[in-house]
């Protein structure tokens, strides 16, 4: 293990800098999934749980939801909700058993609800999700394998959660991935970044959110 004096952020900046490993790219059939931008994590004036994120973090994602969409990719939503008595929600409802405790959140609840400024379409799919990953024990391998995705994007947060937990179970199961730097957000800086950091050296593309687009609008070009 190396010492270092440095912050997360830095790491991932001077990374930026000098990439390790080559990008390795999208594919040709694109999916984006949006991780748990409900409430709960993004309404910072009604919810103590919330936290902040880039300023540009919901436009960015909106856009890239009408650019996969032009592609004829999936759009997908995902966000947690459980049983009214917590049964579903495994050791998360060991973890606390204060008012904000997340296996409190039941699917009724203002903590569920997608955020008012995303722009979601009757064909997108909102995806009940229990625990970390948007994969586990979803029909989300089966959904983006009738779409024969190879590709996911991912945006939301907390990136040190359920973003990083989305992102590994992709890769493992052989997507490209790409997460647009500014569509993803946690609770602390440090964990944001040093979550940024490793995602880009192992498992997929960090990139910035314009970046991204272009990557989509070339996409659209060559169809």
């Amino acid at each position: 293990m190396q010492p270092t004096d440095k912050t997360s952020k830095q790491i991932f900046f001077e990374y930026k800098a000098n990439p390790r490993v080559p990008e390795r790219g999208l594919g040709k059939r694109i999916a984006l999934i949006n991780v748990d931008l409900q409430r709960r994590y993004t309404d910072t004036e009604t919810f103590p749980t919330a936290y902040a994120g880039h300023p540009r973090q919901f436009e960015a994602t909106n856009a890239l939801a009408r650019a996969v969409r032009d592609l004829g990719g999936p759009v997908v939503w995902s966000y947690v909700a459980y049983l009214p008595d917590g049964s579903d929600a495994g050791m998360w409802s060991r973890l606390s058993n204060t008012e904000w405790a997340l296996h409190k959140v039941g699917h009724d609840s203002p903590q569920a609800e997608l955020d008012p400024r995303l722009e979601i379409e009757e064909t997108d799919l909102k995806l009940n999700k229990r625990m970390s990953s948007c994969f586990f024990e979803t029909h989300l391998p089966s959904y983006l394998n009738w779409h024969r995705v190879d590709t996911v994007i991912v945006t939301g947060g907390a990136t040190s959660g359920c973003v990083r937990g989305t992102v590994m179970d992709a890769l493992s199961l052989g997507y490209h991935v790409c997460v647009p730097e500014e569509t993803v957000a946690d609770r602390e800086e440090g964990a944001h970044y040093a979550n940024l950091y490793d995602i880009a050296f192992k498992y997929g593309d960090v990139k910035p959110a314009d970046a991204v687009l272009a990557q989509l609008a070339a996409l659209q070009e060559g169809n």
